[in-house]
């Protein structure tokens, strides 16, 4: 089905991810190829309900393919929850023309877009942009591979130091509603144990491979997801390893939000660009409500209610490969 898209507005939400600017020049490339007007808003659903609209041109995501972070700025706004802000937002986009959107972020995003599309009936696309990797419908949302190599190359330092001094690092990475950061990396690091909130493996666990472990290694790495509700819980698990094992150097280390920065890695701005022209081409062609994702190499469609049911099932094989290669 053909559509009357004149114009897109393209937007970003929710925490930043490495790999959004690629998504950004694609979509605005991707419309401008096609004869269609885009426009970006700042600051996600907040510049929507205040007006910050800028024209984009091709010039506008000149050399942004290998930045960090979102040139459009993100936020997270209360407002919008709201029917009365909704309702500015849509106003806004009445007055500014513009017909369609494309929504650039994670669950949260999709939550509000999905809301938003249905109550004024707005076509929007979603392309996943979450460091966390935790929507379904895409094998891989972007800036997840970023943030994981992130994670590697920060450890393999902390190791050195380990090392040097026979210590047992804990290491808090981000993902707090998902602990498939920590999972992954913990493989990638060769870590002695990984501990996430959303699996069914406690402090108990952890201590007795703690006891089964090489005590004569020189050093020891376990990866923890943070806390899906007050945070700390790196530090948490510190004082609980300190308590039983008070022979052990044990550090803790919580990375934070350097795992959201940095230039993108191939994967992520092939990936960002393969899903910011689908998701312009798949508008003109009469799409609307659902998020873009890569299932095993194709381009997959989910409806936003879909998308972001979070991934509650841990793999217990990537679990058993950590034990396995820990001895």
């Amino acid at each position: 089905m053909k559509t009357n898209i004149k114009k897109i507005g393209v937007f970003t939400s929710g925490g930043d991810a490495p790999g959004m600017n690629a998504a950004i020049r694609a979509v605005v490339r991707t419309a401008l190829y096609h004869k269609v007007e885009v426009v970006g808003i700042m600051k996600g659903f907040e510049g929507m309900i205040t007006g910050e609209f800028m024209d984009m041109d091709m010039h506008s995501v000149a050399n942004t393919i290998h930045r960090g972070g979102t040139i459009l700025k993100t936020s997270r706004c209360e407002e919008f929850k709201t029917a009365e802000g909704r309702k500015k937002a849509y106003d806004n986009l009445k007055a500014a023309n513009i017909d369609a959107l494309i929504a650039i972020g994670g669950d949260g995003t999709f939550v509000g877009t999905d809301v938003f599309g249905k109550e004024y009936n707005i076509p929007i696309m979603g392309i996943p942009g979450t460091i966390d990797n935790d929507l379904y419908g895409t094998d891989f949302t972007i800036g997840y591979d970023t943030a994981i190599n992130t994670v590697v190359n920060a450890v393999d330092k902390i190791r050195d130091t380990a090392e040097s001094h026979d210590r047992l690092f804990i290491v808090e990475v981000m993902g707090r509603d998902s602990g498939l950061i920590a999972l992954r990396t913990a493989i990638g690091v060769g870590a002695d144990s990984v501990l996430i909130p959303d699996s069914k493996r406690d402090f108990d666990f952890l201590i007795k491979r703690l006891e089964m472990g090489r005590r004569y290694k020189s050093s020891k790495i376990i990866m923890v997801g943070e806390d899906e509700e007050d945070g700390g819980f790196g530090m948490r698990i510190g004082e609980m390893v300190r308590e039983k094992f008070p022979n052990y150097d044990t550090r803790v280390s919580v990375l934070g939000h350097l795992q959201r920065g940095g230039k993108p890695t191939c994967m992520d701005r092939v990936l960002a660009s393969r899903l910011g022209v689908c998701a312009v081409e798949q508008l003109l062609k009469g799409r609307k409500g659902e998020m873009l994702g890569l299932v095993h190499k194709n381009v997959a469609y989910t409806p936003f209610a879909a998308a972001v049911k979070h991934i509650e099932d841990i793999n217990d094989s990537m679990l058993k490969i950590v034990e396995i290669l820990s001895l």
